[in-house]
């Protein structure tokens, strides 16, 4: 009898081990799509549906490129701005002495603020590794590229 409540348990466990061990991979392949999906940006229609599903809008016609060159990351302001990177999930110090597409786009819907602001998005081989959402006022702001919050 007490072989039976082993080889049951045994099984249990095999079972809920094996669940568990699906349920992870399904959630690594999910979260891959999503990424691989969302962060595509080599054109500016990539750009832009990238953008929309943050929930932001902005004028189509505003955006305007130019290339930077990554500094070290790891102190002063750039370790400081590497910093609000990360509180959105990514990670510029990959890309030091890499140069990088910079997008900024013109933000029609930024809630609450009457002033002029602005998204800015950072791609590597057409990916997006970064962005910001900042204001062009002398004492605005500046914050992580997060999706808009709901009014």
């Amino acid at each position: 009898m007490l072989e039976k409540i082993g080889e049951k348990m045994r099984r249990k466990v095999l079972w809920i081990v094996l669940g568990a061990f699906l349920l992870l991979l399904a959630a690594l392949l999910l979260g891959e799509f999503l990424s691989a999906g969302s962060k595509d940006a080599d054109s500016a229609q990539a750009r832009q549906a990238f953008i929309e599903a943050l929930g932001w809008v902005c004028r189509a016609d505003s955006e305007q490129m130019q290339e930077v060159k990554i500094p070290d990351c790891s102190e002063g302001a750039m370790a400081d701005y590497n910093a609000l990177m990360k509180a959105a999930g990514y990670d510029l110090a990959p890309y030091a002495g890499k140069t990088l597409q910079q997008y900024s786009y013109e933000l029609e819907n930024y809630p609450g603020y009457t002033q002029t602001v602005y998204l800015t998005l950072y791609v590597y081989e057409g990916r997006v590794v970064g962005g910001d959402i900042h204001s062009a006022a002398l004492n605005g702001f500046m914050h992580e590229l997060r999706p808009r919050p709901n009014d």
